[in-house]
């Protein structure tokens, strides 16, 4: 799905954190910056920085989180039924 405008805030770091593993420029693209790479990654670094989170825009990978990476190579997460049953 590509956003006819661009994202900004929270709504950008969520879009750039869910299309991550398919790269910078699919990212772009996906949060409505078309080829603009560097605008993008400009106005994610000013997101980032708004909400106190500490990124290298040059590596949006890093936006990957273990929980991700988990579910690709096909992990199993394990949890407790209810927040009471530790």
């Amino acid at each position: 799905m590509n956003t006819p405008k661009n994202l900004t805030g929270i709504e950008l770091i969520d879009c750039a954190k869910a299309n991550a593993k398919y790269g910078v420029e699919k990212a772009a693209q996906q949060c409505g910056y078309g080829q603009d790479i560097k605008l993008f990654q400009q106005k994610l670094q000013q997101a980032c920085d708004q909400k106190g989170i500490s990124i290298d825009v040059d590596n949006i990978s890093l936006l990957i989180t273990d929980q991700q990476l988990i579910k690709k190579k096909g992990g199993v997460e394990i949890a407790p039924d209810t927040a009471s049953s530790l």
